[in-house]
């Protein structure tokens, strides 16, 4: 049944992905996610490298949301969704700096809190989706101008950070053209909370078996929850099929 929801996932068209620290073995290992609305997968590797994220993501061709880390930097622009909220925060950083760096930093924060005022009343459906768009690209030349301003503005740190914004600059505004992206990466941070408290509580997993159990109940609980089904009702069902050799239910909805 997992195995059939991690390719209904790297089906969809819209899928976020995230990945946190974990420990097996005693040791640094990271467990991923890959979240999709009604299907969400668990993954736990020993590195958090461009080869295990392309595991678990495989044949993917959607849109993905994720955060700006580097092994993300190969998908392409056109089909990622940079999430906002990280950027909100690297904004934020910069604007307590001094002098010039700190004026571009609250710029930025002031279009970023313009851009979700909009975007909130876009989704709750008191601003019209074109006029939406229409506001959103205005926002979108004024970042793209203080950004620019931001790598020349002497500070090294700060010219770096909105260089690098500036060359995958088209990922932060998918969320403007196609429905059903988002622009924060909230769906796969949340998916990590519960397996967060559960690695605090037991301190990782001892055995490559033990993660593996750890990435099956994980993806079997919060997809089920997704889909408003009893996860007792499937295990018992898992377990019967498995000792009376019939075909096991499915995570699919």
């Amino acid at each position: 049944p997992v195995q059939e929801a991690l390719e209904y996932a790297q089906d969809q068209r819209v899928a976020n992905i995230d990945e946190t620290g974990w420990r097996e073995k005693g040791k640094k290992a990271y467990l991923w996610t890959l979240a999709t609305p009604m299907v969400t997968i668990y993954m736990i590797a020993a590195t958090r490298s461009r080869e295990a994220a392309n595991r678990l993501l495989g044949m993917f061709g959607g849109i993905l949301i994720c955060d700006r880390y580097s092994v993300y930097e190969s998908w392409p622009a056109e089909w990622k969704q940079y999430c906002w909220a990280h950027l909100k925060r690297t904004f934020t950083k910069i604007s307590e700096r001094r002098g010039r760096p700190g004026r571009i930093g609250k710029a930025l924060l002031r279009q970023t809190r313009l851009l979700f005022k909009h975007w909130h009343r876009a989704r709750d459906g008191t601003l019209k989706l074109t006029t939406f768009r229409r506001k959103a690209e205005t926002t979108r030349k004024r970042v793209r101008r203080i950004l620019k301003r931001g790598a020349r503005c002497g500070d090294a740190a700060t010219e770096g950070t909105c260089r690098k914004i500036l060359c995958d600059f088209d990922a932060l505004w998918t969320f403007c053209r196609e429905a059903g992206v988002e622009p924060t990466n909230n769906r796969a941070e949340q998916a990590l909370r519960p397996a967060v408290i559960w690695r605090k509580c037991c301190f990782g997993t001892w055995s490559a078996p033990g993660s593996r159990l750890v990435e099956r109940l994980m993806t079997v609980r919060t997809s089920l929850r997704q889909q408003r089904r009893n996860v007792l009702a499937f295990l018992t069902d898992a377990y019967t099929a498995h000792i009376t050799r019939m075909q096991a239910p499915s995570l699919i909805p």
